[in-house]
């Protein structure tokens, strides 16, 4: 999938593109699938197969000389799960001249539900009971995702994301799941719902990616059965938020969901590296220790050492669910410098030792 940002972009025109796209394709090793054009926005995202994303840039070259500002790998399957569509829309008219135009725009509110792993919660009550739980809280998802327009999307991650095209719908269907599950029995899922929209292709080479990426760390801070809302969403959904108590949202304002992302974004890029303590993530965020742990705390309620442990050790979580590594080298891994203090803070945390759960996986 590809991304270009035409200014005064309209839909004939990129119409008229993909005309000259189909016309050309067979000379690259393409096959233009399909097309999303969102007129306000300026973007326009084409679905294409093809050997690379050289032929990509090149079929474009010949055929109309809109060379794309980004091109990523994407699944036809995922794209269909969040989009709805891997082809044109069956419904459009041709104009006289035969040229199919429509308006469909691929800018979706994605609603992520995040939850205890799966393998701690069958540690903590049991198989058959954590199996239960789970089923319910399933069924009431893909009921919510339903009622409100959602599409259930593809991922291997844990918990579930929804995709919708009404910011409005989104938010209905994220404050029906989190009435749902008040009740104490799902406790120990400790569900956390955020509500973030985006495009398809941004600066991550994911699909979604950007989107996802912010939606969780939203769910990270919405704690005490709060639905964490980005504020792209809180401007679309303006008048939907009016019939619902403001007390259940958490919403940030832009410039703490900025410091929100640089405080885990820094985390991303060097959560590997054994040297990377408080000094240096002061020196990444440019506060001081003093800034560093007032912001952490009032964005995320942990300290800054805390979050930054907290953070290799969900890591660590991923790399002994996929059973690839030993304990010592998913220590040296994600930045601990001690398997002995990294098994000791793994079973603080999670209950358990590392060695315990990876053979629960």
């Amino acid at each position: 999938m590809d991304i270009h940002t035409v200014p005064g972009v309209k839909a004939r025109d990129v119409a008229e593109a993909h005309r000259m796209d189909l016309l050309h394709q067979g000379e690259h090793g393409c096959n233009c699938m399909t097309y999303w054009i969102d007129e306000a926005r300026e973007n326009i995202f084409c679905l294409i197969e093809a050997p690379d994303k050289s032929a990509v840039e090149d079929m474009h070259r010949q055929a109309h000389g809109l060379v794309p500002n980004k091109v990523i790998e994407v699944d036809s399957s995922l794209v269909a799960s969040f989009l709805g569509r891997i082809y044109d829309p069956e419904k459009v008219e041709s104009s006289s001249d035969g040229l199919k135009v429509f308006h469909d725009p691929s800018f979706r509110v994605l609603l992520l539900m995040r939850i205890n792993h799966p393998e701690l919660l069958a540690h903590q009550l049991g198989g058959e009971a954590a199996a239960s739980l789970l089923n319910i809280y399933g069924d009431v998802v893909r009921e919510s995702l339903t009622t409100h327009g959602g599409r259930e999307v593809e991922h291997k991650g844990r918990g579930y994301i929804g995709s919708f095209t009404s910011a409005g719908q989104a938010l209905e269907a994220a404050v029906k799941i989190r009435a749902r599950m008040q009740d104490p029995q799902f406790g120990p899922l400790d569900l956390r719902l955020a509500v973030e929209g985006g495009e398809p292709v941004g600066q991550s080479n994911q699909l979604f990616g950007d989107t996802i990426k912010f939606a969780g760390y939203l769910c990270r801070v919405a704690r005490g059965a709060v639905i964490g809302m980005a504020t792209s969403v809180r401007e679309l959904a303006a008048k939907d938020l009016l019939r619902h108590p403001s007390d259940i949202f958490l919403s940030l304002s832009p410039q703490d969901e900025d410091l929100l992302r640089q405080l885990f974004g820094e985390l991303e890029a060097h959560w590997t590296d054994a040297d990377f303590d408080l000094d240096e993530y002061c020196k990444s965020t440019a506060m001081s220790r003093s800034r560093l742990y007032r912001k952490c705390i009032q964005l995320t309620g942990e300290a800054p050492n805390q979050l930054l442990k907290d953070f290799r050790l969900e890591k660590a979580l991923d790399l002994l669910r996929e059973q690839r590594n030993s304990i010592a080298q998913v220590t040296f891994e994600t930045g601990f410098t001690s398997p002995s203090y990294f098994t000791k803070c793994f079973k603080e945390k999670y209950g358990l030792l590392p060695l315990a759960y990876s053979k629960l996986t």
